[in-house]
């Protein structure tokens, strides 16, 4: 399952046990990616928190769907194939567009989303790519051209905040050597609340 030891939850005990109830799926199911945490229950708390506000938090402005785009995207470049499976599944769900998603993971591929995508979707998509391969030639000129194609200064940092996520988690799972479940693929929090943490 892993590079390190993990803890399942029929094995839990104390905190770990705690948290695990707050984030199980169907038949205490606990994603990989989370379990991973196991021996420093603290991080998973971290983590959990986290993934809620950058992904799945109803203050956000930006569509799901994109953000889970984007998610899927970086991990592809990251070849985490454990977060692209997952999310992709995440970006499916919410798009509800068969055909758009086809076509959105179709792209991935190229890495070109202008026909498929507005300009300013694509542009943001363009920018999660310079921070996650270029990061260090960012400047205010790539912030400008966020918002000339139309983004809040509220929405650049969600595609800030995403991206960064993602490259946290792809390399955390790449480095541990996590390995994609059997099933329940593409679980995600049942709600947009912060103190909400199942996955259905």
């Amino acid at each position: 399952m892993s590079f390190i030891k993990t803890i399942s939850y029929s094995d839990a005990v104390g905190k770990l046990k705690k948290i695990y109830d707050r984030i199980k799926g169907p038949n205490n199911h606990i994603d990989h990616v989370l379990s991973i945490h196991s021996l420093r229950p603290h991080t998973l708390e971290g983590h959990m928190a986290l993934y809620k506000a950058v992904l799945h938090h109803t203050s956000n402005t930006l569509p799901k769907w994109y953000l889970e785009t984007i998610g899927t995207y970086i991990s592809q470049l990251n070849s985490c194939d454990y977060c692209a499976t997952h999310h992709a599944v995440g970006l499916k769900k919410n798009l509800k567009d068969d055909e758009k998603y086809a076509k959105i993971m179709e792209a991935m591929k190229s890495g070109d989303f202008k026909n498929i995508l507005d300009n300013k979707l694509v542009v943001g998509i363009d920018h999660a790519v310079k921070l996650t391969q270029d990061h260090a030639n960012i400047d205010k000129e790539d912030i400008d051209n966020l918002r000339t194609s139309g983004f809040t200064d509220g929405e650049i940092l969600e595609i800030n905040q995403v991206t960064s996520y993602f490259n946290y988690v792809n390399r955390m799972v790449v480095g541990l050597g996590v390995n994609l479940e059997q099933e329940n693929i593409g679980l995600s929090p049942s709600s947009g609340e912060a103190d909400d943490w199942g996955h259905v």
